[in-house]
C-alpha cells in the first residue's frame, strides 16, 4: 500500500470509526457491565483467552508462513467495534450489551493486543531484525484507539444534541470507510494478496465461523438469553479488520502482516450477514435473559 495511505489514510480512517464510537458511549455504558455481568464475563473469557487459543490453533494446523501466522494472531486479539453493533441491531441482538462489550473491549485491547501479538512473534519469528510490538509502539496503539473514543465520548459529554444528531451520519460513515479501507488494502496489493489468498481464504472463513458459533453457542449454555447471545456472537465473531491492518502497516510496517485481516475484512461481511440469520430472535425470547435498558434505543 502507498506510503500515504499507510501512514495517513489508515490512521485517519480508524480514527474516524472510534469517533464514532466514542459518540454512542457514556460512563454509564462502563458502568452497565456490573449489571449483566454474567454475560460480560462470559463474551471477555472467549474473546481474549479462546478465541486466541483456538487461532493459534488454527495457524499450527493450517501451517502458516510465520508472516501471516502472526497476521492471524494479532487478527484475533483485536476487539469488536461498530460492525458489529450494526449487525447485532439488525438481527435483533441485545445492543446495550454490544455497546457495553465494545467499551471494555476497547479499552482491554491496549493491553491484550500488544501481548498477544509479541507472543506470536517471539513463537514464529516472522521478523529477522525486530523485536516485536514495543511498549513505546504501544503507546501508538493507545493513542490510536482510545483517544479518538475519549474525544468522541467528551463530545456526547457537553454537546449531547450534537453527538446525537452525528451518531448515525458518522456510523453510517464508519462502514463505508471500513469497506473502502479494506477494498484499498486489497487493490494496492492485488498481487501479495492473489498468491497468498488459497492459504488464508479457508482459515479466516473457519476463524469467522468458529468465532461467531462459540460466541453465541458458549453464553447460551450458560443460560444467557438468546438476544443477549445474539449480542455476544457479533461482538465476539466479528473483529476489527480495520485495527489489524492499521497496527500491522502503521505500527509494524508491514503489508503482509495485514493480509489476513484485509482477506478477512472482505469475507467476514457475507458470513456474519448468513450467520444473523441462523440466529436472529424471532419470538422476543430475549426477555428471558436481561432486559436492554432503555440506553438501547439510542443504537
Amino acid at each position: 500500500m502507498g506510503s500515504a495511505l499507510t501512514t495517513i489514510g489508515l490512521p485517519v480512517a480508524l480514527g474516524i470509526i472510534m469517533l464514532g464510537l466514542g459518540l454512542s458511549l457514556t460512563l454509564a455504558d462502563f458502568a452497565r457491565v456490573l449489571k449483566q455481568p454474567k454475560a460480560v464475563i462470559i463474551a471477555l473469557l472467549c474473546q481474549l483467552v479462546v478465541l486466541p487459543a483456538i487461532c493459534f490453533g488454527l495457524v499450527l494446523a493450517f501451517q502458516l508462513p510465520p508472516i501471516l501466522a502472526v497476521g492471524m494472531m494479532m487478527l484475533a486479539a483485536s476487539p469488536g467495534g461498530t460492525t458489529a453493533n450494526l449487525y447485532s441491531h439488525l438481527f435483533r441482538g441485545d445492543i446495550a450489551l454490544n455497546i457495553s462489550l465494545t467499551a471494555v473491549n476497547s479499552v482491554i485491547a491496549v493491553i491484550t493486543l500488544p501481548v498477544i501479538t509479541n507472543f506470536a512473534i517471539a513463537y514464529f519469528e516472522p521478523f529477522d531484525d525486530r523485536l516485536g510490538l514495543q511498549w513505546s509502539k504501544a503507546l501508538e496503539v493507545f493513542a490510536i484507539v482510545l483517544l479518538p473514543v475519549a474525544l468522541g465520548m467528551i463530545v456526547r459529554r457537553y454537546w449531547p444534541k450534537f453527538a446525537t444528531g452525528m451518531d448515525k451520519p458518522v456510523r453510517i460513515a464508519s462502514v463505508i470507510i471500513l469497506i473502502v479501507v479494506i477494498a484499498g488494502a486489497v487493490a494496492s496489493n492485488w498481487t501479495l494478496l492473489v498468491a497468498n489468498f488459497t492459504q488464508l481464504a479457508l482459515i479466516t472463513v473457519l476463524f469467522c465461523l468458529i468465532s461467531l458459533t462459540i460466541g453465541f453457542l458458549i453464553p447460551r449454555m450458560l443460560r444467557v438469553g438468546k438476544r443477549q447471545a445474539i449480542a455476544t456472537s457479533f461482538e465476539i465473531g466479528i473483529h476489527n479488520a480495520t485495527l489489524a491492518i492499521v497496527i500491522a502497516q502503521s505500527v509494524l510496517g508491514s503489508v503482509e502482516l495485514s493480509l489476513p485481516a484485509a482477506v478477512y475484512g472482505v469475507l467476514m461481511f457475507f458470513i456474519a450477514f448468513g450467520f444473523g440469520f441462523l440466529i436472529r430472535d424471532r419470538s422476543g425470547e430475549g426477555a428471558e435473559g436481561v432486559a436492554a435498558p432503555s440506553g438501547a434505543a439510542r443504537s
